[in-house]
């Protein structure tokens, strides 16, 4: 099995590259979106605007660091230095030892970014902003996400009772609804004199 992994991989490994670039891109994005999200929502609570982006960049680092483990297995796959030194066999079981830690390094930055959106939908609930009843889903979603990877960190077997694409899956669907309200709806402001102001 490690030995058809490794040469699948080896086979395209241009397309292999091409992904780990697509996450290091994915890691800029969420620096840029937890700046966004700190500017937004700084002035509804300064402190947990911070704590929020605080938990979004461990979420950003521990992908970072997952993505970074493709490229040592990437290594022990292909240097002709390290093939020499130990069979072929234990190099690509090394590798695919590499490839499956980011399975682990993915659930407990999930804990951290789970709780971002935590906070972040409580501080959109609170503003006003959106819709209130998008942010409770926000709020619920988020919080579901939070004790999901918890158990689960702590009880592996969990998996067998919630299926792990559960686990991100509602805060996923709430992300992208958020996502498409903004870009549609803007943010609703508080008027002067009383009601809402919608903000593109």
């Amino acid at each position: 099995m490690p030995s058809k992994t490794a040469r699948t991989i080896l086979a395209h490994e241009r397309l292999f590259r091409v992904g780990i670039f697509g996450d290091l891109t994915y890691c800029v994005g969420v620096l840029v979106l937890l700046v966004a999200l700190y500017v937004i929502l700084e002035p509804i609570s300064r402190g947990l605007a911070l704590l929020a982006a605080l938990f979004r960049l461990v979420w950003m680092l521990m992908w970072l660091a997952m993505t970074l483990r493709l490229f040592d297995a990437l290594r022990l796959m292909r240097d002709s230095n390290y093939l020499a030194a130990f069979e072929t066999e234990r190099l690509q079981a090394l590798a695919m030892f590499y490839l499956g830690t980011r399975f682990d390094y993915y659930y407990v930055g999930l804990l951290f970014g789970a709780s971002a959106s935590t906070v972040c939908s409580y501080l959109w609930f609170k503003s006003r902003y959106i819709p209130r009843g998008l942010a409770v889903f926000g709020v619920i979603s988020s919080v579901f996400g939070v004790a999901c990877t918890a158990v689960f960190c702590v009880l592996p077997n969990f998996s067998n009772i919630v299926n792990l694409w559960w686990f991100d899956t509602p805060m996923g669907i709430f992300d992208i609804v958020l996502s498409l309200w903004l870009l549609f709806k803007g943010l609703s402001l508080p008027r002067m004199g009383g009601g809402i102001e919608a903000v593109s």
